[in-house]
């Protein structure tokens, strides 16, 4: 019997199949096969499982990158408060917690000032913000977030030997608020070095304006007595009228800023000492500065009131001479600006030194009686100087002279003005020949005299 063809192929192809192996899979064609590889399932699960694993590593991967990163973060932001916590307590935050609490009960919070806000406020401590450089560090203008403009002074790396120095100034000028004291606004304690934050005063010192004259503002005798009279004041409100009394110890021309307005401000209270209300003096080493300094002090290491008063007898020489307070005449070796003003007052050269300024537009009596109190402020022996509201009241007493003086003259300037014009009015006109009878003028605003405040 014949088998048909298509059971032949079937058969034949059942036997070629075997021939291809597990593996493959056989493929017929006219007259001959093809052995084609065919995916077995095992093959695919391990690639799944392959896949699987990958990514899995992929995201636990990703995961630990992201938990190190936020632990690093952590980690860091942890050392930079242990490093702020460091530099706190390194800069004496600890002992002005306790001045603080010690003067007035509470330690105000709103006065320590942030880091990364002063760094932003100083556009980094950039150079061009540098306002001036001294002994204790540099000060840059800044503006807070608040709009305000500030002077932040960057101290020099501080030493165990000037942290109270430092501290005691930080102390001390968060207890004052008087108009003719440069204001502390703050400082931060938790960078390497301490930084304060004064309000901005604008125009400089005193001895920039004495020694560094400029036709722009020249330093009139009004202007001078206003100054010494602010100054005065504000030493009073230091000696008598704060909380506890205070000596500042460092009065100089240099440390007397002048605002916007041009009104004396008195600054820097590093050497500065508070006592108790029934002590008379403290006993220190003597410091200060050369040609400001009390002989007294200088001798017996006990800081007065007085030696405050002497110092600003000093600022009053420089303000009637317009000389340093170490100079050189000539040929001849430096001198003592009090010494030589002292000499001057008692062979009667007084108007033999004066500034330019103040010798043209000072009046003669009230040179004098300024000059008179520099002289008294500027005795050797402590008892006999006045104090400082006996200074500033006879200081404002000068001014309010002046003031009375210049209503006098406001008053015969309009007595002269009325008789001007009243006196033409009495004439014969030579046209009709009629006579026009004098006419009484009188101001339209009433005069009033000034009213004077002698009280401080």
């Amino acid at each position: 019997m014949r088998v048909p063809s298509w059971l032949r192929r079937k058969s034949l192809s059942s036997r070629w199949m075997s021939r291809c192996g597990p593996d493959s899979k056989c493929v017929n064609i006219e007259g001959r096969y093809l052995c084609a590889l065919s995916t077995p399932t095992r093959f695919n699960t391990s690639i799944k499982i392959i896949l699987l694993g990958i990514g899995a590593g992929l995201v636990g991967l990703f995961l630990l990158v992201i938990g190190t990163w936020r632990l690093w973060i952590k980690v860091k932001k942890r050392k930079e408060m242990k490093e702020k916590e460091n530099n706190f307590r390194h800069n004496g935050g600890l002992l002005l917690q306790q001045q603080l609490t010690s003067f007035d009960g509470n330690f105000d919070n709103s006065k320590l000032f942030n880091s990364k806000e002063l760094d932003k406020a100083t556009d980094h401590f950039n150079v061009n913000r540098i306002l001036g450089q001294g002994g204790q560090g540099t000060v840059y203008k800044g503006m807070l977030t608040d709009g305000r403009i500030v002077a932040v002074k960057k101290s020099k790396v501080i030493d165990e030997g000037k942290l109270e120095e430092f501290i005691n100034e930080v102390a001390i000028l968060s207890q004052i608020n008087h108009r003719n004291v440069v204001k502390l606004l703050g400082c931060c304690l938790e960078t390497k070095v301490p930084l304060l934050v004064y309000e901005y005063i604008p125009n400089g010192t005193l001895f920039q304006y004495l020694h560094d004259q400029n036709e722009e503002f020249p330093l009139t005798w009004e202007i001078r007595l206003r100054i010494s009279t602010e100054v005065a004041g504000a030493l009073f409100y230091l000696h008598s009228a704060a909380a506890i009394p205070i000596y500042h110890r460092d009065i100089k021309s240099t440390n007397i800023l002048l605002d916007d307005k041009y009104r004396a401000k008195v600054a820097d209270f590093g050497t500065s000492k508070s006592i108790a209300i029934d002590q008379t003096h403290v006993t220190t080493k003597v410091q200060g500065t050369f040609g400001y300094l009390d002989p007294e002090y200088y001798q017996s290491s006990q800081f007065t009131d007085k030696s405050d008063v002497y110092s600003f007898g000093v600022v009053l020489v420089e303000l009637l001479t317009g000389k340093k307070v170490i100079f050189s005449t000539g040929s001849q070796d430096a001198r003592s600006l009090a010494t030589y003003f002292i000499i001057s007052m008692e062979q009667n050269t007084l108007f033999d030194i004066l500034d330019p300024q103040v010798l043209t537009l000072g009046k003669r009596e009230d040179i004098i009686a300024v000059a008179n109190l520099a002289k008294q402020c500027l005795n050797l022996k402590g008892r006999k100087r006045p104090t400082m509201k006996e200074v500033a009241m006879e200081l404002e007493r000068i001014q309010a002279s002046k003031r009375e003086s210049n209503v006098h003259q406001i008053y015969e300037e309009i007595e002269n003005t009325r008789t001007e014009v009243t006196e033409p009015r009495d004439i014969v006109s030579s046209s009709t020949g009629s006579t026009f009878d004098g006419i009484s003028i009188t101001p339209s605003v009433e005069v009033q005299p000034l009213l004077v405040n002698r009280s401080l």
